[in-house]
């Protein structure tokens, strides 16, 4: 199904499962880590260059999430309990209609928050309740370069 991009003022991206590949390393100490796709890395910075603002709603915890949004320069939201309500209240804050927001999700978690947004995104390894809402499928999994394609279709 085609989808219309031209109306995105938002995109928002879910942390573990679309940035990560959804695995966690943990390291004699406890500490965790997670691997990021560096090509996401450049879509995010593709994706500012043409206008459109992102943040990332994340129920984690850790603090992989916010050096994460820190390091490509986008707001994190993290710690979150119910991420439509956080959507919701990030929306009305900055003025954006829900219609207007692009949101990219790959697990149950992400289900409300998904059906606020006016399109919805996952990567093609998202669970069946995900993918069956969803306006775009990417051709990777999570972790492997969701944004960076994401990055190359907005740019058309």
């Amino acid at each position: 199904m085609p989808t219309n991009f031209s109306k995105i003022n938002l995109i928002v991206y879910d942390f573990d499962g679309v940035m990560t590949d959804n695995h966690v390393y943990l390291d004699q100490d406890g500490r965790e880590m997670a691997m990021c796709h560096r090509g996401d890395g450049l879509g995010v910075g593709i994706i500012k260059k043409l206008g459109i603002p992102q943040v990332i709603i994340s129920t984690e915890t850790n603090p992989i999430v916010a050096r994460r949004g820190e390091k490509l320069g986008i707001p994190v939201i993290h710690n979150v309990k119910d991420k439509a309500q956080a959507l919701r209240d990030y929306c009305a804050e900055k003025g954006i209609i829900l219609e207007n927001v692009m949101y990219i999700g790959n697990d149950i978690n992400d289900l409300e928050a998904m059906k606020l947004a006016g399109i919805k995104g996952a990567p093609k390894d998202a669970e069946p309740e995900i993918l069956s809402i969803a306006d775009w499928v990417s051709s990777k999994n999570g972790g492997y370069g969701v944004i960076r394609e994401l990055a190359r279709e907005l740019q058309g």
